[in-house]
């Protein structure tokens, strides 16, 4: 493969594959970038589950001053596994140290400010697995806030319960509750995020004419944080008469995508409600495979595909990798590259709709470098 001159490329990348079939994609996602000779230079970074293991941090120091000097990132797929499993998997030497794993993911998301996640889910024609075919959905997703803000508690502390039953009648019938026995996890949201995320989902749905955006979430039972997230949603749809503003229960949302995914366009949630809901708009395009997403913040921005590392194909170049390379032209819209996006959008989608290059998740035999190969020379 070849490489850019540091000093003469247009473009410093972060570049991140991760874990599992992280590298696999990734791999894909090069022979597509080699193709349409992008003026990049390709850093690469560690993060992962190998260097949580062996340093006790999945996003090395060194890491996060890499991201702060590239334009964006490109990231292939992270491990991420419950508290117990993670500390029992630290190298010896490391372990009952208090040490304690926070997806990498997440932290880049916070530390970069990338507060807007954004979440495309378009049916290709020719692919076997869609639900239906004219379905076109965006999801936008906060990023930052939410139950992923990171504030949880296990055991509860004495000061925390205390603030909690001073301040909640609710929090009564927990009073005899043991410590070690109540975990408590914080959904926090704030209106200038509530606003923001809205106002990118408004701004995206007039820019690409788009007739709807639908607000998801669950005032009715989480009467704060949901009813906040409503509330800016009906104040910021004033300023764009010509978008009509929906608002929908999470639970009744998935049911109606389910039943009449093409009567929706843009949605927009928190952070727990659109990563579910994005999941769902997923399967109905065909499936993790299909799925790319785009982590923007005001002046940086990070891309990955949405599926998991799935360890146990890692190395074997089995996955689909069209994830990963729409991945790829959601980065080149941002780089302001628009030909180039849209030159593999419409190779992706030629690929699709012949259907003789597949990987076995679509029915065929193609590996994952031979749909990379085959997209890069629709080109």
């Amino acid at each position: 493969m070849k490489e850019v001159n540091a000093i003469m490329a247009k473009y410093r990348i972060t570049w991140l594959p991760g874990d599992g079939i992280g590298r696999d994609v990734m791999d894909a996602a090069r022979i597509l970038l080699d193709a349409l000779d992008l003026d990049a230079e390709y850093v690469p970074g560690d993060v992962g589950w190998e260097f949580w293991r062996s340093e006790g941090d999945a996003l090395p120091s060194r890491t996060v001053e890499l991201l702060k000097n590239t334009d964006c990132c490109l990231f292939g797929a992270i491990t991420s596994k419950p508290k117990q499993e993670a500390e029992e998997e630290l190298v010896p030497e490391l372990q009952g140290k208090g040490l304690v794993y926070f997806s990498p993911i997440v932290r880049i998301r916070q530390l970069l400010d990338l507060h807007t996640n954004m979440r495309p889910c378009t049916a290709y024609p020719g692919n076997p697995l869609n639900y239906r075919d004219d379905i076109d959905l965006v999801v936008f997703r906060e990023n930052t806030e939410g139950l992923y803000s990171g504030v949880e508690f296990f055991p509860l502390p004495d000061q925390v319960r205390e603030a909690l039953m001073q301040n909640h009648p609710k929090m009564a019938r927990f009073a005899e509750v043991p410590a070690d026995e109540i975990a408590v996890s914080c959904r926090i949201f704030t209106r200038n995020s509530c606003r923001r995320i809205v106002r990118h989902a408004f701004e995206y749905a007039r820019q690409f004419d788009r007739p709807s955006v639908t607000v998801v979430e669950k005032p009715n039972v989480i009467r704060e944080t949901s009813g906040m997230m409503v509330r800016e949603a009906r104040d910021v749809a004033k300023e764009y008469p010509d978008v009509e503003l929906w608002e929908t229960n999470v639970d009744a949302m998935a049911m109606w995508l389910v039943k009449n995914p093409q009567d929706y366009s843009v949605l927009v949630a928190s952070n727990m409600f659109g990563d579910i809901i994005s999941d769902l708009c997923a399967q109905l395009v065909g499936g993790l495979g299909f799925a790319s997403s785009a982590n923007i913040g005001d002046d940086y921005a990070l891309f990955e595909p949405t599926h998991g590392s799935a360890p146990k194909y890692a190395g074997q170049y089995k996955v689909n990798p069209t994830a990963m390379l729409l991945t790829v032209k959601l980065m080149l819209q941002w780089l302001g590259e628009a030909d180039m996006a849209t030159r593999v959008e419409n190779s992706i989608s030629a690929v699709i709709a012949e259907g003789r290059v597949r990987t076995y998740d679509v029915g065929g035999t193609s590996s994952t470098l031979e749909v990379a190969e085959e997209i890069a020379g629709t080109l």
